[in-house]
């Protein structure tokens, strides 16, 4: 990743997506939590939860959480966001990975810039 250079800071900073089961949410939170360090100065645990319905179609071979092989699934999921450090990507990673259920969970990465980086606040 580009670093953010002629400002006040150079971040490495990712914005990480996942959507999960609503029965998984907080387990995945509460894991995330612990296995990585905070982003924002005396707050941790710090998610956005957006309630989604996702779809999907199952393929031969796959072994679904939810649905069946050949069928079109739609179900109730949670997205959950959040920013990490760039040394705690492999980690964060991980850790969802560890916990969510799907075989091919959807998690994307962003590349971030954090907004203390464009502003003069410390």
């Amino acid at each position: 990743m580009r670093k953010v250079t002629g400002m006040k800071h150079e971040s490495e900073l990712y914005k990480v997506i996942v959507c999960i089961p609503p029965e998984y949410s907080d387990k995945l939170m509460d894991a995330l939590a612990d296995s990585v360090d905070p982003m924002y100065p005396g707050y941790d645990r710090a998610f956005t939860i957006i309630p989604v319905k996702g779809t999907w179609r199952t393929l031969e071979g796959s072994h679904p959480y939810n649905g069946k092989v050949g069928e079109i699934t739609v179900a109730d999921e949670v997205r959950i966001e959040f920013a990490v450090h760039s040394k705690d990507l492999k980690t964060a990673i991980d850790t969802i990975l560890g916990i969510h259920p799907y075989e091919e969970p959807g998690i994307d990465i962003l590349p971030m810039i954090g907004w203390k980086d464009v502003t003069d606040r410390p």
